[in-house]
């Protein structure tokens, strides 16, 4: 009983100072902020990503069953492509141009702060 209880006392002051060691540090002020700006522009692509999708959907569909044309050519995996694409590009059009746009922001801003200008 005795090795066991002295065994136990051992790993737990031993995973005690693992834990400390192995602590991630806080992140810096510029991960933190190229972390929201990629947030911003998961979620500004998303939203466009949705509103293309309602946007392309209803003329291809409507158009796969009232054109001559797209009837006979068009199956639904062709049309399923379409809407994908439309969808998928508007995503990372526009989650590109919002992190793009963030990154720009904040380094004009940076030289501002470190640059003063003659008025």
């Amino acid at each position: 009983m005795g090795i066991a209880m002295d065994a136990r006392e051992w790993w737990t002051v031993r995973r005690q100072d693992m834990s400390m060691a192995s602590m991630p540090s806080p992140l810096s002020s510029n991960q933190h902020r190229a972390e929201q700006y990629s947030y911003d522009g998961v979620k500004a692509g998303a939203k466009a990503s949705t509103i293309a999708f309602i946007a392309s959907a209803i003329p291809v569909l409507m158009g796969a069953r009232a054109i001559p044309w797209a009837r006979v050519n068009l199956n639904y995996a062709a049309q399923a492509h379409i809407i994908s694409l439309v969808s998928g590009a508007s995503y990372f059009v526009v989650a590109d141009k919002t992190i793009l746009a963030s990154a720009r922001k904040n380094s004009f801003e940076k030289l501002a702060s470190h640059v003063e200008f003659p008025l």
